[in-house]
């Protein structure tokens, strides 16, 4: 009995799956969208507001440099826009952009749903100019207009409905069976999510390629900056199969290889 109702709840979620997909804009790839946008871009503004009101966190306003994230991100989006808006999409970026630069030595930047962007002090050094900045500053943005926040949310989601049709499959077994089907569980699950995230990173090189292209940065800088995060690495990067990044190297392939689409939209 117990095993029907899990067989039906997977049925039920496989069925919700299938009818709950979105398309990333220019890749057209399908994607899981089980969270919606709003309630994502809602909480995304809270957090934001949140983050700037901390006494901890430090704004930086006025210097060049702060200056120059406004200047970017602001090129960046009204590139993004121009675009959607001209293919019919602009009802998918209803966004109200917010840049800023944090004092913070961490080399990270990332831009939530809804458009709220930071960067960090810390990654000025590497992204060095303005097309440094831009390559950095695409991908974020990319990571936003593709929905990757609510598609992992989606997946996380789905993926803890199946663990609970797992646990009504094998609540009659024993003990031992059920913690070893709940660790091989956990354990498959992690690593085809972590290999999700690889996939979204992924798209969202493509993406950022082609977004600061559109802002009047030359793509082809963008070699330069992750040849300076490899450097800085020093080797010492994630193993690609337990990491939610593609490896410097392999990256840098894949960016290559999609310089020509970029290039397309440079100066266009």
């Amino acid at each position: 009995m117990k095993l029907n109702i899990a067989r039906k709840s997977i049925i039920l979620i496989g069925m919700a799956v299938c009818v709950s997909c979105s398309t990333v804009p220019l890749t057209g790839r399908k994607q899981l969208s089980l969270v919606s946008e709003s309630t994502m871009q809602q909480q995304a503004a809270l957090a934001y507001k949140d983050l700037l009101a901390d006494p901890n966190t430090k704004v930086v306003k006025g210097n060049s440099n702060a200056q120059m994230v406004q200047r970017v991100g602001n090129k960046i989006a009204q590139a993004v826009e121009n675009y959607m808006k001209a293919n019919g999409m602009a009802d998918q970026v209803n966004f109200a952009w917010e840049f800023n630069l944090i004092d913070d030595s961490q080399v990270n930047a990332w831009c939530m749903p809804g458009g709220k962007v930071a960067v960090y002090t810390g990654i000025l050094p590497v992204t060095q100019n303005e097309a440094g900045l831009a390559t950095v500053m695409g991908h974020e943005v990319a990571h936003a207009i593709a929905g990757h926040s609510r598609e992992r949310a989606s997946n996380t989601f789905a993926a803890q409905l199946v663990g609970v049709g797992v646990g009504v499959a094998t609540s009659g077994k024993s003990q031992l069976t059920q913690v070893m089907v709940s660790q091989l569980y956990g354990v498959g699950s992690q690593v085809a999510l972590l290999k999700y995230s690889r996939g979204q990173e992924s798209e969202a090189d493509r993406l950022g390629l082609i977004f600061m292209a559109m802002a009047g940065y030359n793509p082809q800088e963008s070699v330069g900056f992750w040849e300076r995060m490899d450097s800085r690495a020093g080797g010492n990067s994630q193993p690609e199969f337990l990491s939610t990044h593609p490896s410097n190297e392999r990256r840098i392939a894949d960016i290559n290889k999609h310089l020509p689409e970029a290039l397309g939209y440079y100066n266009k």
